[in-house]
C-alpha cells in the first residue's frame, strides 16, 4: 500500500479482494497475487503498476467481484477502510461481494476464506441472501453462471452456518 500510494500521482481509492483481504485478516499466510481495482481510478494508476510490481516483486492483478457477478447495491459504502497512503485510500472490497464470488467459485481456499469472514462477523447469512436476491435477475447477463447451482451453493452455505 505504501509503495502504491507513493507511486500514484492522483487521488482515488484502491480496493483489495481475495488473498490480500485474507492475509490482512490472518485467514491465510500467503497469496500468489494481489487482486485490486481502482474506483475512482487515480491519475497515474496504471502507469505506476509496472514500477511497483518490480519494486515489490509482486503479481498485481486487476480484478474484483464485479468481474464475475453483478455489482451488489451499496458495495462502496460497505467496503471497509484499511489505510491512506499518499493520496490513495485503501479499502477491502465489500465482504458480501467477495463472499458471493467465493460461493460461486467454490474452491477449497474460497470456502476457508468464507469461514474466516463468517467467524469475524463480516458477513451475515440473511443479508448475504438479500443481496443475492437483489442481483439474481441480472445473472442472465453472465452466461458462465448457472443461477440455480449458484443459489443452491448459497443455500447450503447458509444452512451449514
Amino acid at each position: 500500500m505504501a509503495a502504491l500510494g507513493a507511486a500514484i500521482l492522483g487521488s482515488g481509492r484502491i480496493y483489495f479482494t481475495g488473498g490480500v483481504t485474507a492475509l490482512l485478516f490472518g485467514w491465510r499466510e500467503s497469496t500468489i497475487d494481489a487482486d485490486l481495482c481502482a474506483d475512482p481510478e487515480p491519475a497515474g494508476f496504471f502507469e505506476s503498476l509496472p514500477k511497483v510490481k518490480l519494486q515489490l516483486n509482486a503479481n498485481l492483478e486487476m480484478v474484483s467481484p464485479a468481474d464475475f457477478l453483478p455489482e451488489l447495491p451499496g458495495w462502496r459504502s460497505r467496503s471497509l477502510f484499511i489505510a491512506r497512503h499518499g493520496r490513495i485510500d485503501f479499502h477491502h472490497y465489500d465482504f458480501y461481494s467477495q463472499a458471493l464470488t467465493k460461493i460461486l467459485r467454490h474452491h477449497e481456499r474460497d470456502r476457508r476464506d468464507l469461514q474466516g469472514m463468517s467467524d469475524a462477523r463480516l458477513i451475515e447469512p440473511a443479508r448475504l441472501r438479500e443481496l443475492f436476491d437483489s442481483i439474481k435477475p441480472k445473472l442472465v447477463r453472465y452466461p458462465k453462471i448457472d443461477p440455480a447451482a449458484f443459489e443452491e451453493r448459497l443455500a447450503k452455505w447458509i444452512d451449514a452456518g
